[in-house]
Order: C-alpha cells, then sequence, then structure tokens
C-alpha cells in the first residue's frame, strides 16, 4: 500500500532497528574481554538490492583495542544512539507523510 517512498522509509526503520540493537550490545559488553564491536554499514545496506535478506553484521575497523582485547569505545557507541535518534525522527517524518498521502488519497476515492 505505500509508495516508494515509504517502502524505503520501512526500510530505513528496519535497518535502524538492527543498529540499535548492536549499539545496545556494543554498550552492554563494554567491559567484555575480547568483545568486538559489531555494526552495519549502514549506507551501503540501504542502497543495496538485497532489501529482504538480513543486513551484514560487520566489526568496523579503526577502532582502539584496550589490553583486555576490547574495541568498544563509549563515545562512538553514545555518538551512534544520538545519530540513530535523529534517523529515526527523519524516517518516521517521511513515513508519516506516506501515510497522509495513502488516507488523502483513500478519502478522495470515496468522496468522488
Amino acid at each position: 500500500m505505500l509508495g516508494p517512498l515509504g517502502e524505503q522509509a520501512a526500510r530505513y526503520l528496519d535497518l535502524l532497528s538492527v543498529r540499535q540493537r548492536l549499539v545496545g550490545a556494543n554498550l552492554a559488553n563494554l567491559d567484555t574481554p575480547g568483545y568486538q564491536t559489531k555494526d552495519i554499514d549502514f549506507q551501503f545496506e540501504f542502497l543495496s538490492a538485497a532489501n529482504s535478506a538480513q543486513p551484514n553484521v560487520i566489526e568496523p575497523g579503526g577502532l582502539v583495542v584496550k589490553n583486555d582485547g576490547n574495541n568498544v569505545s563509549l563515545h562512538r557507541e553514545t555518538r551512534l544512539l544520538a545519530e540513530n535518534a535523529l534517523r529515526f525522527n527523519v524516517a518516521t517524518t517521511l513515513l508519516k507523510g506516506e501515510m497522509r498521502m495513502v488516507r488523502r488519497a483513500i478519502g478522495d476515492g470515496r468522496n468522488g
């Protein structure tokens, strides 16, 4: 029932949900020896043609590894939480607009 913009916004929200769970797991393991940060390549996954597949979980490179082998950065994870919240607000605004257009079209069809 959603148009292309609505479908993209829904896919975007799905990816945000996956990232939110990964960031939560990373934060929960902040002090776990040997734990490696997990994430998704958000832009790649969003633009990927394989929309129906689960996104690829990656271990991002370039993170500082502590003496215990853990590479979770509190600063990075809290930044990702804030970024995710902003992205969520944008996506839900787009989706609400799409739903408004669908409701309007249904209403016009009934009245016409």
